[in-house]
């Protein structure tokens, strides 16, 4: 069997998976009585079940397996300790010492078999190691925290695993083209569950595979020798939503820690936009952000640069979207 088919397989059967298991899992999910019930703070009105990441997992594992090598058992490492530990919370909670202490765990060893034979010095390579860990714990929460609207992380998880496909495919690497496109399919076989009314969430099952595959990627094809900018640009829109809002929350005094519905998007459910227009327009956000990012491989410098400007431009954009809106929603209401 050669390797193309077996890629092939893989990611066709990690559709399979999500698809045919969603259907199985969410009447368990209701009899379970793992149900997201609404709040002051949720962005549904209905409560519906969450644990839908469940198979998310299920249908990556399955792809790793057939994939193959290190580097698909550590992707599967990832997938399953964070994807557990989401579960976990979904079922009843954990400590925010607790979770930050076994997601960092997690991520550092997530990050000693990526670093594996590199030639640096020790000090370097246990210095990659704790960014490392700390960048794939913090992305994990970073994606759960940004899992508020229906379809915004199946889409984003779509985008980023397509982009992560490509990078492969031009850096002819051969973990890396399959292990995107097996992200983009659970994400597509996710995506009919919750787009449009949701009969389901992902959970922290789902939010934390999810952002523990992507971040995974993402390190490894950072230290593969792909650009920043490359690596980053499906993510970056994630990123700096949670930043921005983090840091506006830590200075006026609030409680940092607790829940909220202050980030970009929801603000742009709070003037009145549908859950798809969010989704859509945050999407087609991380595209642009994304191809921004791709412009980092044509090895000219000043187009480098000029795509890193704009693409500074287009996130002080969104970072500014909900002040514009309010102005003009301002301007339009009749005196």
């Amino acid at each position: 069997m050669s390797r193309e088919f077996t890629n092939v397989l893989a990611v066709a059967a990690c559709g399979a998976v999500v698809a045919a298991a969603e259907a199985v899992t969410i009447p368990l999910l209701r009899r379970a009585a793992i149900i997201d019930f609404p709040g002051r703070r949720s962005s549904h009105t209905v409560p519906t079940p969450r644990g839908g990441g469940i198979p998310v997992a299920a249908g990556l594992l399955v792809a790793a397996g057939l994939i193959g090598g290190a580097n698909a058992a550590v992707f599967a490492f990832a997938v399953a300790a964070f994807g557990l530990l989401g579960f976990a919370e979904d079922l009843r909670g954990l400590s925010v010492g607790r979770r930050l202490i076994l997601q960092t765990a997690g991520g550092a060893m997530v990050a000693i078999v990526l670093i594996r034979g590199r030639a640096e010095p020790a000090a370097v390579l246990v210095l990659l190691v704790a960014l490392c860990a700390a960048w794939i714990a913090g992305f994990v929460n970073v994606f759960n925290f940004m899992d508020g609207v229906n379809g915004i992380s199946g889409a984003h998880a779509l985008i980023a695993g397509v982009v992560y496909a490509c990078l492969g495919w031009w850096g002819h690497d051969g973990f890396l083209v399959p292990a995107g496109a097996a992200v983009a399919a659970s994400a597509l076989a996710f995506l009919p569950w919750n787009a449009g009314r949701a009969r389901v969430f992902l959970g922290d099952a789902g939010s934390y595979t999810l952002g523990a595959a992507l971040a995974t990627l993402a390190a490894y094809a950072v230290l593969h020798g792909i650009p920043a900018e490359a690596a980053l640009g499906p993510l970056v829109l994630y990123i700096a939503d949670t930043g921005w809002t983090l840091q506006r929350r830590i200075w006026a005094g609030e409680r940092w820690r607790q829940p909220h519905r202050t980030h970009i998007y929801q603000k742009w459910c709070d003037v009145g936009w549908s859950h798809q227009r969010v989704t859509v327009t945050a999407a087609a956000t991380t595209v642009l952000l994304s191809l921004l990012g791709a412009a980092s491989m044509a090895g000219d410098p000043a187009l480098r640069a000029a795509a890193d400007l704009a693409g500074t431009g287009v996130v002080v954009a969104y970072l500014r979207s909900p002040a514009l809106l309010a102005r003009r929603a301002a301007r339009t209401e009749p005196c």
